[in-house]
């Protein structure tokens, strides 16, 4: 990575002061909303991990809602695949396709980052792999990481999934992200990789709304 941001990155002073200014007066409100309690997410990298159905784009829509976050901070790997290839997946070959995405998906954490925003990777990220390409590019941009767990009971994911009618996925593959979680996204195992903090978000098997469950949380 060069030590500058691109000059696609950089803006003109008075916008930057600007933006700064609205950015100060947003981080304002949210914490004059946000319960004493509410754990603090610093501004840099936040890794939503857990398997499809398990709840993490219903929690970062409610973060969008509530005013925690803004839409534009959100970066989807659904939402770039809906974007590039639309909804068919026969529009490009599946290893090319995943290649595209994922430097899509890079390149929009890395402007974030960049530009001391937050950026909030919206994947399943149950493998050490998917995990590791994504600190790395924190790393790069000194940017603390912060991991937020999605693991509800199996019972509790095959109803979500089933609620939501993916054609894209089929039980066994639930199953299979679900049984990725248990082995090898543990917080122990996601703090050892380098996450700076690990935190549950708590959802429908502890009787928590989405709403509910992003009112726990404060994000600089």
């Amino acid at each position: 990575m060069p030590k500058n941001p691109p000059e696609s990155m950089q803006h003109h002073p008075r916008q930057s002061l600007n933006r700064d200014a609205r950015e100060l007066d947003r981080a304002g409100d949210r914490d004059r909303h946000a319960p004493a309690s509410a754990i603090r997410v610093p501004a840099g990298l936040v890794v939503l991990v857990g398997p499809p159905a398990s709840g993490k784009t219903s929690f970062v829509r409610a973060l969008i809602e509530s005013g925690q976050i803004d839409a534009e901070a959100v970066v989807s790997s659904d939402a770039i695949r809906a974007e590039l290839f639309g909804t068919s997946p026969t529009q490009a070959e599946p290893d090319a396709a995943d290649a595209r995405i994922f430097e899509e998906r890079d390149r929009r954490i890395v402007a974030r980052l960049a530009t001391g925003r937050s950026a909030v990777a919206e994947s399943t990220n149950v493998t050490p792999q998917a995990r590791q390409r994504l600190i790395a590019i924190a790393g790069r941009l000194n940017a603390p990481v912060t991991m937020l767990r999605f693991d509800p009971d199996v019972t509790t994911l095959l109803q979500q999934y089933t609620e939501r009618g993916r054609t894209d996925l089929t039980a066994a593959d639930v199953h299979a992200y679900a049984a990725a979680m248990a082995r090898d996204a543990s917080a122990d195992q996601l703090r050892s990789e380098g996450a700076t903090a690990v935190h549950d978000v708590p959802g429908r098997h502890q009787a928590t709304t989405p709403a509910e469950a992003a009112a726990r949380f404060s994000f600089a």
